[in-house]
């Protein structure tokens, strides 16, 4: 009797460690397929735990009220009024952000001496592309006089890696500023079309000595239109006052100071859905777009008009209180205060971009 417990226990013992080892085995290869559909999203999760916050800007005050003098101004950052206002450069490349450029050049078109923009025939991933500015240069005729235009022949890449198409780009915006004839001294603005220093900044640069030489611009930080607003966190624009020794055009971190609420940030702020397809596809982060029905036009447009994320990932925070603060779909915001004057000056123009105007487009 006891042998037979014995045997019966050892059978048991065995069955145990197998059902183990093969729900081990189970659990081992659903996280194998979490991983492999969902690795990005994991590492996004886990930012906090396996990075590290970059250095926390230098945050500079940035006031400014209407009927103000540039002289109390300047005086209350703490720099001089200068005799004479700088010249202002400034320097994007554009891919198909039309209406936004339109935006931009109404919004600085008093205080810029020279637009300068680059255009290519391939996006950053090697995809041929029309040469839309030139195709719609009749819609800029109002500040022809003061656009630099420099066409960059692009070239597909074998493996395709976004950033040398992207850095290429961004090197050849400096043969552009010098054709534009910049001179040491000078205000340069380096952004993307879509991130765009308010009037009244620049203004204030070209016209006020104090201040550092290089300088980020915090700028509010918006999704698919004015209506998303993210937050504050848009850094990557940068002003720079010009040194023909050491002024090189960047898009990255170059300081550690920022000017406070200088502009805006449209992030994917397109009229239709085709451009919003083709940007999914064109940009440095195209990996994003991890399945074909990603580009469903049906399911962008549900996307945009509920604030949720085009690639379906988590934020990048580096801390989880921030992550899961940010999870979800962006809040609804039906202020239009504080936006590009010529957008609000021209709402049946720019429908798309005003609060409570989701519905996109189709070409």
């Amino acid at each position: 009797m006891i042998k037979l417990w014995r045997e019966r226990r050892s059978r048991g013992l065995v069955l145990r460690r197998k059902l183990s080892i093969l729900l081990l085995l189970c659990l081992s290869a659903i996280c194998g397929l979490v991983i492999y559909f969902h690795g990005k999203t994991v590492s996004y999760f886990l930012r906090p735990i396996w990075d590290t916050p970059p250095k926390p800007f230098q945050v500079i005050p940035h006031y400014y009220a209407e009927n103000i003098s540039l002289a109390h101004l300047c005086e209350l950052h703490g720099w001089s009024l200068r005799k004479n206002p700088r010249r202002v450069f400034d320097a994007v490349m554009f891919s198909n952000e039309i209406d936004l450029l339109e935006i931009r050049l109404q919004e600085l078109m008093p205080y810029v001496t020279k637009f300068v923009v680059l255009e290519s025939n391939t996006t950053f991933t090697g995809q041929p592309k029309p040469l839309i500015y030139q195709n719609h240069e009749q819609c800029f005729s109002f500040v022809r006089d003061k656009v630099v235009y420099s066409f960059l022949p692009g070239q597909t890449l074998t493996p395709k890696d976004p950033f040398v198409n992207e850095g290429r780009q961004r090197r050849a915006m400096d043969h552009g500023l010098h054709a534009a004839g910049v001179a040491d001294g000078d205000l340069v603005i380096m952004a993307d079309v879509d991130e765009i220093p308010s009037a009244h900044t620049i203004r204030l640069l070209q016209s006020c000595d104090g201040f550092p030489s290089i300088m980020h611009l915090q700028l509010r930080n918006y999704l698919y239109s004015y209506e998303f607003h993210v937050d504050f966190n848009s850094w990557r624009s940068a002003v720079y006052i010009f040194d023909s020794k050491v002024t090189r055009y960047q898009h990255g971190r170059v300081t550690d100071k920022i000017l406070a609420d200088a502009g805006w940030h449209c992030s994917f702020c397109f009229r239709y859905i085709s451009d919003f397809i083709f940007k999914m596809q064109a940009y440095s982060h195209a990996d994003c777009v991890r399945y074909s029905s990603y580009l469903d036009p049906v399911r962008i447009q549900d996307i945009i008009c509920h604030g949720r994320d085009l690639f379906e990932m988590l934020p990048e925070e580096f801390s989880f209180r921030e992550l899961i603060g940010k999870m979800g779909s962006v809040a609804s915001s039906f202020s239009g205060v504080h936006l590009p004057a010529y957008l609000v000056e021209n709402p049946q123009k720019f429908p798309f971009l005003l609060p409570g105007n989701c519905t996109r487009e189709v070409e």
